[in-house]
């Protein structure tokens, strides 16, 4: 490789993943590495990043380290598959799928019925209450399949469209998958179009983390030019195989028996997925090349599925709400009923919808990475090892990823629980400020309260703490969703007294403690059952849309029915911002 290459780079070249949320640039400090042999330059980001004990042991980022001769290094172990949601809100729904397969006993032709092969099958079909249109690939397949098959056949529908002609009966084998492409995790379900029900799951993470861990990062590699669009291509849909291969091994399922699959995600990863540069996504006045719904052949995509299967996606309402949020609203049912609903997707792009039969809103609040724990000082993603729950009395109880394991770090829903914890001990104030030990001497907890690198922390395990620095992230990040359900609410002229429930989705939401997510001012003060985590909901859509085509109808005309409100520009939205930028007194919220 060339001198001067990073071992950030060399390691992705090859295939060894290093985590990174921001990209390779610098600013996270989640990519380091431990030199064992060779020499490597301390850098400023390093000074910046790393704490001097770890520079003294050899920790440099990787991004930063740069390789001009050989090069021993140690690198932490990235775990491929985060704690992350696989199922929904599960609701009722009447088997009709898109993907049909129909089994046929034709007549074989003779000289008083020389129909051709095609018109034979048609006819079987139109017989049995289902209109074909045949393409070419079918037609050099069928001649010889018919004969070998005895004219007893097995014909595959997707729609109206002929997907295949296989040879007996094989109707009790027809599969179909969902897919969730997150921008951090993605997640795959196979199901069984015939029962309805999910033979196997399976998540991981997104191949294009090391790019970055938002949206954004992921759109400026993607401006370096159209190889780096494929190289974020590439990664998405690796990603996606490997996924199929572990769902097709669990479940005994071959991929010629898997016919369609619906796909879902923010409207950035479905452009990389199909390989369109999203670079004016993220300028003004944010136009992408599409938001309607897609169907793509599948060899197109280069997913494992049959080969003359199809890629569905569901339609975005906006540059940044996308398929994922359509897919939710599908799943919950709002703007379909008469409940007065709020749901959120809680996570770097928070996606917001609020409405119900009468008149729904929609918007995007970017809340940034920290509820990923990205730019957080100890934070982490939710992987063995992680804090994601936190209880402070006069004591500390952790909960921990993985069961038995030290803490290593904090994520998301880690952070949302220490703050509320802080807040309700008292140790943290209505405007976020943390106090210092000389300020509560005779508090249980004082001797936690401590200072790293000239900042106030609060000690929550040895080398895990959370910092000054942090709780302002987390206010911005809380203060960005609520700052977006506040001008719709606005809009809709509702109150929080209004509101029937809360829906919590996403992979984030779903791990997120409801009365923490009130304490900290993240979503209206209303009673705590009536806020609802629902798991991943555009997973869960996505299923639905593949189950039953009817339901996918419903999502194709949602963008008609729910309205979609910029955020940017709007004169209202930095007084609603600062008004809810601090944390709620805790008598406002109980």
């Amino acid at each position: 490789m060339p001198p001067g290459t990073t071992v950030f780079s060399a390691a992705h070249w090859i295939g060894l993943p290093i985590d990174s949320t921001c990209g390779g640039r610098g600013t996270c400090g989640k990519c380091k590495v431990r030199v064992l042999d060779g020499g490597v330059e301390v850098t400023t980001a390093d000074h910046r990043q790393l704490r001097k004990d770890e520079i003294d042991n050899g920790w440099r980022l990787s991004c930063q380290a740069r390789i001009y001769a050989d090069l021993t290094c140690e690198v932490p172990q990235l775990l491929r598959v985060p704690k992350a949601a696989t199922m929904g809100l599960s609701r009722l729904v009447i088997i009709d799928p898109n993907v049909r397969k129909v089994y046929l006993e034709l007549a074989e032709p003779d000289l008083e019925d020389q129909r051709s092969d095609i018109a034979r099958l048609r006819d079987a079909l139109t017989a049995e209450g289902h209109d074909m249109s045949a393409g070419i690939a079918v037609l050099r397949t069928l001649p010889m399949t018919l004969r070998d098959a005895g004219f007893k056949i097995t014909a595959v529908l997707a729609g109206e469209h002929l997907v295949a002609i296989e040879a007996g009966n094989t109707t009790e084998e027809c599969f179909g998958v969902a897919f969730d492409v997150g921008t951090t995790t993605l997640v795959g379900t196979l199901m069984n179009l015939r029962t309805g029900m999910a033979a196997a799951v399976r998540s991981t993470l997104n191949g294009q983390a090391p790019f970055g861990a938002d949206v954004i990062s992921r759109i400026s590699h993607a401006m370096n030019g159209p190889e780096s669009v494929d190289e974020l291509r590439n990664a998405v849909t690796s990603t996606m195989n490997g996924i199929l291969d572990e769902l097709y091994a669990e479940a005994g399922v071959s991929p010629e028996r898997t016919y369609e699959a619906v796909v879902v995600g923010n409207v950035t990863m479905l452009h990389l997925l199909f390989g369109i540069d999203p670079t004016p996504i993220s300028v003004m006045p944010f136009t992408p090349a599409f938001m309607d719904a897609l169907s793509v052949p599948a060899k197109e995509v280069g997913l494992r599925i049959h080969p003359a299967g199809y890629v569905q996606t569901l339609p975005a309402l906006g540059a940044y709400v996308g398929a994922d949020i359509v897919s939710g609203a599908l799943a919950t049912g709002i703007a379909r009923e008469d409940k007065l609903r709020v749901f959120v997707d809680v996570g770097t792009n928070g996606e917001i919808v609020i409405g119900s039969s009468q008149r729904t809103l929609a918007t995007a609040a970017p809340a940034g990475p920290a509820f990923e724990g990205s730019q957080i000082k100890c934070g982490m993603r939710a992987t063995d090892g992680a804090i994601e729950g936190v209880q402070l009395s006069d004591r500390i109880e952790l909960q921990v990823i993985g069961g038995d394991v030290p803490a290593q770090g904090l994520c998301g829903s880690g952070l949302v629980d220490a703050v509320a914890q802080l807040l309700t001990v008292g140790l943290l104030n209505h405007s976020g400020r943390m106090l210092a030990a000389a300020d509560v001497p005779n508090h249980p907890l004082a001797d936690r309260l401590i200072e790293v690198e000239g900042v106030r922390a609060f000690l929550l395990a040895e080398g895990v703490y959370l910092t000054q620095r942090d709780v302002r992230e987390l206010q911005f990040a809380k203060g960005s969703i609520a700052t977006g359900i506040k001008v719709l609410m606005d809009i809709l002229g509702v109150q929080a007294s209004d509101l029937d429930e809360i829906f919590l989705g996403g992979s984030f939401g779903s791990y997120l403690n409801p009365e923490s997510a009130k304490i900290i001012g993240l979503v209206p003060p209303v009673d705590v059952d009536k806020i609802i985590a629902v798991g991943n909901s555009a997973g869960e859509g996505a299923k639905i849309a593949l189950l039953s085509y009817r339901e996918r109808q419903v999502a194709f005309e949602l963008p008609a029915r729910i309205e979609y409100v910029e955020l940017s520009g709007r004169s209202d939205f930095n007084d609603a911002f600062v008004s809810v930028l601090g944390f709620p007194h805790l008598e406002l919220v109980s």
